[in-house]
């Protein structure tokens, strides 16, 4: 209970550090980022398509796993409004259950990025299957839990020795 509640706290006082990339007042030339294009470009992850679709196509080419990395991606599952799922780079990891990332196209900020904005893992297993964001109009976590699938990180699967069995064993074999 006492390490949720100092999860809690430092992300709070770190949730006022989390700046907006693009001025408040957009542009009509402005660029409209989508989050796998600016994931894509901004953690060198070459991977395409919806982001839900992330996680199966990084299975065979990408190490995967439930512990942020700076520079790794955190994968949302689909869910409600968020039906295409969502990707955004660990930009910092200040705990093993607080991070900051930098995404676009997400709440408030439709197509314009965001920098080092807070996520918390509040998942009852401390594996990162649920995590809530920081919402900057209440300055404070939001109110929504959203589920993930983990994080991709950058590098060849091969290239750490890493097997899809490995992944498997570690991960739990079905997994999507």
């Amino acid at each position: 209970m006492t390490k949720r509640i100092k999860t809690a706290l430092v992300a709070a006082s770190l949730g006022f550090f989390a700046v907006s990339v693009t001025p408040a007042a957009a542009r009509a030339d402005d660029p409209y980022w989508q989050c796998v294009t600016f994931a894509r470009m901004f953690s060198g992850i070459n991977i395409f398509g919806d982001a839900w679709t992330w996680w199966r196509q990084a299975a065979d080419k990408f190490r995967t796993g439930k512990a942020p990395e700076t520079g790794s991606v955190l994968v949302f599952r689909p869910e409600g409004r968020m039906s295409r799922g969502h990707v955004a780079v660990v930009s910092d990891v200040l705990t093993d259950r607080v991070v900051r990332v930098t995404h676009a196209n997400w709440g408030g900020s439709r197509g314009k990025v965001e920098e080092n904005v807070t996520v918390v893992d509040v998942s009852t297993s401390n594996d990162w299957s649920q995590v809530k964001v920081w919402y900057k109009p209440s300055n404070d976590l939001g109110s929504t839990v959203y589920p993930t699938y983990g994080f991709i990180y950058k590098g060849d699967r091969d290239a750490f020795g890493g097997s899809r069995q490995m992944a498997e064993n570690t991960l739990g074999a079905g997994q999507p």
